[in-house]
């Protein structure tokens, strides 16, 4: 896939963000199937395939995360890969699907496959109220929305992302939620509403200085 060069800006600053919240995702992620594997067992014995579920996220896992400045081989990569496909195949009904399909969409970003990054997250939000839990983690569905609507705005399509954006109430998110509609107005050359969603960002509780300069960026410019 060519990208323009403010394509390319944009999918560089993609990258940042999900390297930036990929190691805090992955320890929210096991602490959170670390406390369901418990309650599980605690509340009955697990089935088999639910086992298998969690033993396949587990691999997942495993191949996924490394030290601190080192990088993912290949090799992992396209275990994880597997793995995620399989979980998806096999236990499309289960929490860990869900997860590794978020890991998936993380995954193709660092490849530049933004097409698959956004199949791998429609997909989670396409399954998300299946199966035995009726009803996913709502932060869970939130951050893939709030993914999904980066990813789209790096495809160059900013009206995509904001009609995608003015369906979700972002609630704890506002901050991050904001910040993307700030990004996506100013690729359609919007600094007003640009400059109004950067505010409500910072209100919000974001002090980055990543967002500080995107605001003063727009509060010199005239629509």
């Amino acid at each position: 896939m060519a990208f323009t060069t403010e394509e390319e800006e944009s999918l560089d600053a993609l990258k940042r963000w999900w390297q930036e919240s990929g190691r805090s995702l992955v320890v929210g992620v096991v602490v959170f199937a670390v406390g369901y594997l418990g309650w599980m067992q605690w509340q009955r014995s697990q089935s088999a395939s639910a086992a298998a579920a969690s033993d396949l996220y587990e691999q997942m896992g495993s191949a996924l995360v490394v030290p601190p400045g080192q990088t993912v081989s290949e090799e992992l990569r396209n275990s994880a890969q597997s793995i995620i496909a399989q979980l998806k195949n096999e236990y499309p009904n289960s929490i860990y699907a869900l997860y590794g399909a978020l890991f998936g969409a993380r995954l193709a970003v660092e490849d530049n496959d933004l097409d698959r990054a956004e199949s791998e997250l429609q997909w989670l939000l396409d399954n998300a109220n299946t199966g035995f839990f009726g009803s996913a983690d709502e932060g869970l569905v939130i951050t893939a929305q709030l993914r999904l609507a980066r990813v789209i705005l790096s495809q160059g399509e900013a009206q995509r992302a904001l009609d995608l954006l003015a369906g979700i109430t972002p609630g704890s998110f506002a901050a991050e939620y904001n910040e993307i509609r700030g990004d996506a107005y100013v690729s359609l050359g919007q600094t007003d509403a640009a400059r109004t969603s950067y505010e409500a960002a910072m209100q919000a509780g974001s002090t980055t200085g990543t967002l500080q300069m995107k605001l003063a960026d727009v509060s010199g410019q005239q629509e």
